[in-house]
């Protein structure tokens, strides 16, 4: 079992979406428990890769699998090729612990076409943990693409009012920089062809040993990059996020932020990074620059808006500032500070969307100024809601420092330590934005009657935000648990990474001078 483990995490919630076929469509009991139990067996079958601590002695790949797929004559070969280090590691994870809790938010949320829906859920399943365990860059693209489609309808068909807009304005914005990373996989194959490089088919690691010239690697990165940038949202190409977080049903908001944010950041450090080192050393303070306009753009708008779910939606944008920061700060810390975040993101901003579902299936509103003294009313959902906002904010204790104060520390310690200085004041504006929140929705007065017939969170959902509020101690009390299985991984990154810059630098010192006499 442990030779197919990777396959058989992947392709087990789309044996469970063929399974769902068979069941009626309107016993919406069954189709969600059945969703359900799929869910939490892979998150089951997936555990095993948390406890083997081959990823502690070893940064290389593991659990791989390799299998020729498709060939065509001697130009073109595409493999079924798989494997997982500690960098993919922790997001395997966290898309196998998201996935059921995600499904439970939906048990009185999703009443139409409850078939769909969860079908469209394992599908999305599929498509997020192919994508973060594949050793083939054209495999890794398909898997890209399959994302793409079930969230579309998950806005489109179970969103809110402006459902088609933003199902639309997300679909434009990802397909556009699917198809310029496409252009630019094939050409490196091309090249990789012409090179007479045996890549054995569009091997990531073989793709690494390419020497590509300097005034290619800008374009190829840069394709590579704003396809990345869009995913994660990087700005300015944010602006899709906060209309399809605002219109999607709570468990596609919880997903997207979870999960599919992550696929953006995961995308540079395994392929733009590592593939072009010296495109990224041009383009890096460029790139630093936008993350911190994006922590304290995301930070100021996130401030005055009045949708407590758009609220949420722009504090993304900051948070996956810092990250994008600390994975360009190229050393261990802000790298390993970045990885962390990404997965207290998850965890913190993924909370964050449950509660305010939570709230939005009592009242139908998300407006803060419709809610007040709902602390005396709720006291269960306040206490719950105050844990996570801390978290939010980075408070000590809390998942949220630990990553934050890396990334700094990491920034500060590398070529951006003023980008750091500047980045601050976005820890400094999340604390006024989420507390400012938290204080007109959880204390004062009960401003509206309808907020008197308000009852606390059911067993149900506390059930679904324990674990969240497990892991949100867990990695800001001992978070070694995490960092030990992939720091390895990101010393080899790091050292490939700088390997290749320091050649091309002596490369270029040791080149033929053109010496023109007068």
């Amino acid at each position: 079992m442990s030779e197919h483990l990777l396959s058989i995490i992947t392709f087990l919630p789309l044996l469970g979406m063929a399974m769902l076929l068979f069941i009626p469509r309107d016993n919406e009991p069954l189709l969600k428990g059945f969703t359900l139990i799929v869910t939490l067996v892979t998150f089951g079958i997936s555990l095993p890769l948390a406890f083997n601590d081959v990823f502690i002695t070893s940064g290389g790949m593991q659990y791989t699998e390799f299998v020729k797929w498709i060939s065509i004559g001697d130009f073109f070969q595409m493999n079924y090729n798989l494997g997982i280090d500690g960098i993919s590691l922790w997001l395997v994870l966290l898309t196998t612990f998201i996935m059921p809790i995600a499904v439970l938010s939906t048990w009185q949320a999703i009443e139409k076409n409850t078939k769909g829906f969860m079908a469209l859920l394992l599908l999305l399943e599929t498509g997020m943990i192919g994508a973060f365990i594949s050793l083939d860059l054209f495999l890794f693209y398909i898997f890209w693409e399959l994302m793409l489609i079930p969230m579309y309808f998950l806005i489109g068909i179970w969103g809110g009012k402006n459902r088609i807009y933003a199902a639309v304005k997300f679909f434009i914005y990802t397909a556009v920089g699917s198809l310029l990373m496409l252009v630019a996989i094939i050409f490196i194959y091309y090249y990789a062809q012409q090179s007479a490089l045996d890549t054995n088919g569009f091997s990531i690691t073989q793709f690494y040993q390419m020497n590509v010239p300097a005034d290619v690697q800008i374009w190829l990165f840069l394709a590579f990059a704003f396809s990345f940038a869009i995913k994660v949202p990087m700005f300015p190409l944010h602006t899709w996020l906060p209309d399809a977080h605002t219109e999607a049903p709570t468990a596609g908001s919880v997903i997207l932020a979870a999960v599919m944010l992550k696929m953006g950041t995961y995308g540079f450090i395994r392929f733009a990074m590592p593939l072009f080192p010296e495109a990224l050393a041009t383009c890096m303070p460029y790139l630093a620059t936008l993350c911190v306009i994006g922590i304290i753009y995301g930070s100021l708008v996130a401030m005055v808006q009045s949708d407590v779910k758009k609220l949420v939606a722009y504090s993304s944008v900051a948070h996956l500032g810092f990250v994008m920061l600390g994975v360009f700060a190229l050393n261990l810390q802000g790298m390993a500070g970045g990885m962390i975040q990404m997965v207290n993101h998850g965890i913190s901003t993924g909370a964050l969307f449950l509660i305010v579902g939570f709230i939005y299936e009592r009242r139908h509103t998300r407006e803060i100024s419709e809610f007040g003294g709902l602390a005396k009313q709720m006291p269960i959902f306040a206490t719950i809601f105050m844990i996570v906002t801390l978290s939010s904010i980075g408070l000590p204790g809390t998942n949220g420092f630990v990553g934050e104060f890396l990334i700094l520390v990491g920034a500060f310690e590398s070529e951006l330590r003023w980008y750091a200085v500047f980045a601050t004041t976005g820890v400094i504006l999340a604390a006024v934005y989420m507390l400012w929140m938290f204080q007109r929705m959880m204390f004062g007065e009960l401003n509206n009657p309808k907020n008197t017939l308000l009852k606390d969170l059911s067993v149900r959902e506390i059930i679904v935000m324990l674990p969240l509020l497990l892991f949100i101690f867990w990695i800001g009390i001992y978070p070694n648990v995490f960092f030990d299985k992939m720091n390895p991984a990101l010393e080899n990154l790091i050292m490939q990474i700088d390997g290749k810059q320091q050649i091309a630098v002596v490369q270029k010192i040791d080149a033929p001078k053109h010496i023109e006499f007068k």
